[in-house]
C-alpha cells in the first residue's frame, strides 16, 4: 500500500473575506505526526472561453492587470456565482467581455490555477460559430476586444502580451488542434 500525504486539518483560522477571495490559516497535521501551517485562497471557480471566428482568429481581451501592474491579452473568463452552472458563466462572461454569442460552446478541461495556495478551479470551453453582438462589461471592467490569428498569438505569448496559464493553454490548445487536423 502506498504512504498517504494527507494534511489532516487541525484549526483553521479566517483572515479575509472579500468580494472574490476569502483567505484562511490553517493548521495542519502532517504525515509524519507534526505540524504545519498552510496559507490559503479560498475562490468560487471561474470560467474561460477560447472564442473562435469563422476565419480562425481567436478572440481575446486586452485590459490591465493590477497584480501585475501591466496589460495583457488574455481569453475571456470570469468568477462563477455561488452555484452558477460553468456553462451559463461561460455563456455570459463570453457575451459580457466580447459581446459575442456562441452556436456551438464545448467543454475541453477544468484545471487548478495554483493548487499550491488556492483551490481555485477554472472550466474551458471552446467557443465556435459566433454571433457578433455588443459588449456589456462590468462598471469597473476596462476591456478592448482583439482579434488575432494563431501566429499572432504566439508572437505574443514570446513578447509577454499573452503571460497567463489559461490563455497560454488556449493557445497551445489551439496550435496542437490546427498540428492534428491539418497533417
Amino acid at each position: 500500500m502506498s504512504q498517504s500525504f494527507e494534511e489532516k486539518t487541525i484549526k483553521t483560522t479566517p483572515i479575509f473575506s472579500g468580494r472574490i477571495i476569502d483567505l484562511q490559516m490553517d493548521e495542519v497535521e502532517l504525515p509524519n505526526g507534526k505540524t504545519s501551517t498552510r496559507e490559503l485562497v479560498k475562490h468560487p471557480g471561474a470560467v474561460a472561453v477560447i472564442p473562435v471566428t469563422e476565419d480562425g482568429k481567436l478572440v481575446l481581451v486586452r485590459q490591465f492587470r493590477k497584480a501585475l501592474e501591466k496589460e495583457i491579452l488574455e481569453i475571456p473568463a470570469g468568477k462563477l456565482e455561488k452555484g452558477e452552472d460553468p456553462l451559463v458563466c461561460a455563456e455570459r462572461e463570453l457575451e459580457e467581455e466580447t459581446g459575442y454569442a456562441a452556436k456551438q460552446l464545448t467543454f475541453l478541461r477544468s484545471f487548478y490555477t495554483s493548487p499550491g495556495f488556492a483551490d481555485e478551479i477554472i472550466y474551458l470551453y471552446l467557443a465556435e460559430q459566433l454571433i457578433e453582438g455588443v459588449a456589456h462589461t462590468d462598471e469597473d471592467e476596462f476591456v478592448e476586444v482583439v482579434e488575432v490569428t494563431l501566429d499572432e498569438a504566439l508572437q505574443y505569448m514570446e513578447n509577454e502580451r499573452i503571460h497567463d496559464a489559461k490563455t497560454v493553454f488556449a493557445v497551445q490548445y489551439l496550435q496542437l488542434r490546427k498540428l492534428l487536423t491539418h497533417d
